[in-house]
């Protein structure tokens, strides 16, 4: 936030970690040198100086990665606060698909949206003792506006259910007035140390965040199913599959009974953690004081959950379907789900942009997300563009083509050139759904071909590794000598040990999933 003086100097609010006491006020950063040039073109903004990805995943996946969300036009890094990156249009678009498709799903289970303040008093955070423990060295404060030190501090927002547990306990008095389940699509700001991959891991994020009160505690359990339920057919959209896994005590969400959560293995053989789903129990009702009159006029606590998605799930999507040519985007969430691309010719360019349009046409009313690409640019230099963004299908046509009345099909997932004659136009439909069901698969069967059952911490390989633990902390943490940790057990589902404690080999009482994660 900036305030204009006269004097044109610009003064900002003061942030800081929690933990720290000292007030600071942020001076302006220099600008940081790019090699990227940008430019508006059409409404879609190119920003790499060249197209085309120059590294192999194989050789060094990190580095492929930041050049698709780059050159792709998913992201620009160049903004002056590290770890706050601008989500560019191309990758914007691809949440907005995630966010109307979940949208629809939450207010059919009878979710409503809200919105609540950015700010949190320092006071409320830490009601919940458990909570501001697990916040407090991510949470950055406003200390200071207008020139002035505040009288009392403000977090800005790292989660909110400090802020909207206080606002329940206005609203809430019946057994009538529950459940309560409130949804915001919003930004969250957690002053991570280990700012390491855009969209992964940043120090602001998009995301929804529901927050449910029930009446009795069978009735949250249900609610926490039903959340990950509506997860999981998000991930299909996503055409990505995940573990579903309870998270050990030392990494439940911080005032939590217990957490699920989607663990999705990337191309690298490490795991990123998607949406998240908590069941809070009564650890937020009471020091908030969420109370309500039950049928017999006996008051009690709320049963709580609270459950997030956000806009990690683009990066996911790159890392774990892309090659080395770049995004490869399921139909489902791409924005635009097919391209159309004139191939022009001298003399006949009237006539082929005429039947360019007349087959957009087509398949917009097909409900397509269609898109001609009808740029001043060489169709080569169009096709290396579209297949580094992921776009499911390219379809080209020129003069040749039309004498045949047919036109030529790229699958980006195969990347084979096929005839499709205009009679059969609309087959595209079913294309796009084969895509979308061969993609899942190949994930699917990605995931079965990376989980490694292992005995010892010696044996702990790339992806999931499925051991034995005897539950106790010393072991947990005796796992992470290995560069791994212990993910979690799967949730819902209850597997036998077969073997001992994979680090001191007593008797184990789960099964557990260890991976690296980023």
């Amino acid at each position: 936030m900036r305030r204009q003086f006269k004097s044109g100097r610009t003064h900002i609010l003061a942030i800081e970690p929690i933990s720290i006491t000292k007030i600071w006020v942020a001076e302006p950063i220099p600008k940081r040198k790019s090699n990227f040039k940008s430019k508006q073109i059409d409404k879609v903004i190119i920003m790499s100086s060249s197209l085309g990805v120059t590294v192999k995943r194989n050789d060094d996946f990190s580095k492929w990665y930041l050049e698709v969300v780059r050159k792709g036009n998913f992201i620009d890094q160049r903004s002056p606060v590290k770890g706050f990156d601008v989500i560019l249009p191309w990758g914007y678009s691809i949440w907005e698909q995630i966010q109307s498709r979940f949208d629809a799903m939450i207010k059919k289970s009878g979710v409503q949206n809200a919105y609540f303040p950015l700010l949190i008093p320092e006071r409320l955070i830490g009601k919940e003792e458990e909570h501001l423990k697990g916040f407090r060295a991510e949470t950055a404060t406003v200390t200071e506006a207008g020139g002035e030190k505040l009288e009392e501090r403000f977090a800005i927002r790292p989660t909110s259910e400090t802020i909207m547990y206080y606002m329940f306990s206005l609203w809430i008095r019946s057994y009538k007035d529950l459940p309560l389940k409130i949804n915001q699509w919003n930004n969250v700001v957690r002053w991570d140390t280990k700012v390491t991959r855009p969209f992964i891991r940043g120090r602001e994020y998009l995301w929804q965040e529901c927050h449910t009160t029930h009446e009795t505690k069978e009735d949250a359990e249900k609610q926490v199913d039903d959340a990950v339920a509506m997860y999981m057919e998000m991930h299909r959209n996503l055409a990505m599959r995940p573990l579903v896994l309870q998270r050990p005590k030392s990494d439940t969400f911080a005032g939590a009974e217990f957490s699920v959560v989607l663990d999705t293995l990337m191309q690298d053989g490490k795991v990123v953690q998607g949406p998240g789903t908590h069941m809070l129990g009564q650890h937020f009702s009471k020091p908030f004081n969420i109370k309500f009159l039950d049928n017999k006029e006996k008051e009690n606590h709320v049963w709580q959950t609270c459950w997030g998605m956000s806009t990690r799930e683009i990066g996911m999507l790159i890392m774990h379907h892309g090659d080395d040519s770049g995004a490869i985007l399921p139909p489902a969430v791409a924005p635009y789900q097919a391209v159309i691309i004139p191939i022009l010719f001298k003399g006949k360019e009237e006539k082929t942009m005429e039947e360019a349009k007349k087959m957009l046409a087509h398949l917009e009313k097909l409900s397509i997300r269609a898109y001609l690409d009808d740029r001043n640019y060489s169709a080569g230099f169009k096709f290396n563009e579209w297949e580094l963004r992921g776009v499911p299908l390219r379809i080209e046509i020129g003069p040749k083509d039309m004498e045949a009345k047919e036109i030529t099909i790229v699958r980006r997932l195969y990347g084979k050139k096929e005839k499709l004659k205009v009679s059969k136009l609309n087959d595209i439909s079913s294309i796009l759904d084969s895509m979308q069901s061969d993609m899942l698969k190949k994930s699917e069967k990605f995931l079965k071909e990376n989980i490694h059952d292992v005995r010892s911490l010696k044996e702990i390989k790339s992806g999931f590794s499925r051991s034995n633990w005897c539950g106790s902390d010393g072991c947990e943490k005796n796992v992470r000598t290995s560069g791994a940790e212990i993910r979690g057990t799967l949730y819902r589902k209850e597997e036998k040990p077969f073997s001992s404690c994979i680090s001191c080999g007593k008797t184990a009482k789960h099964v557990v999933y260890i991976a690296k994660a980023y």
